[in-house]
């Protein structure tokens, strides 16, 4: 069973870095491209614009809800599981090669810290966007260049936690 362990800190430490390179991906790519030359607020083009990237911003939202929050979970749970093998391991157990537990209890720390951003602010500015393909009194079309901007920075959050985590066990899976 000495696999097991490993095999699940493996998989995990890889979502980490999924999940890192993610968020470059949308933080410095995806979202900036919707925002090129976004007019003004005063400009006649700016309400289609806005409209337009309400349109666009399902498909971001979609990959986030439906791809990267279930491998968010599992970093939860995998690093979790990890920790809890190496904390209950004898020390001549195979498992007790696992490193000290507390890194592991870090790293999970940090997948819970980011599915808790994402639920609490990273999720009323995705409603924000999306709002944005009918405004309909329900928000503000002016503020939607300011909503994508206030995204990309949240999103920071979704870059380091899961780096972190990530550096965190393959550190201890090196040099355990």
């Amino acid at each position: 069973m000495e696999a097991v362990p490993n095999l699940v800190l493996g998989t995990t430490v890889a979502c980490s870095f999924i999940l890192f390179g993610n968020a470059i991906t949308q933080s410095f790519m995806g979202v900036p491209v919707l925002l090129v030359d976004f007019p003004p607020p005063s400009s006649s083009e700016h309400a289609e614009r806005a409209r337009l990237l309400g349109r666009q911003w399902p498909t971001f939202w979609k990959v986030g809800n439906v791809f990267f929050r279930p491998i968010s979970t599992l970093g939860v749970f995998g690093y979790g599981y990890t920790a809890w093998v190496a904390s209950s391991a004898s020390a001549s157990s195979p498992e007790n090669r696992l490193g000290d537990w507390r890194f592991y209890a870090a790293a999970a720390a940090c997948h819970l810290v980011t599915i808790v951003h994402s639920a609490l602010n990273m999720q009323p500015i995705n409603e924000k966007l999306e709002a944005l393909s009918e405004p309909k009194g329900r928000v503000d079309s002016k503020m939607a260049e300011d909503y994508a901007r206030k995204w990309i920075k949240f999103n920071t959050v979704r870059m380091i936690t899961p780096v972190i985590a990530g550096t965190l066990a393959l550190a201890q899976a090196l040099w355990r």
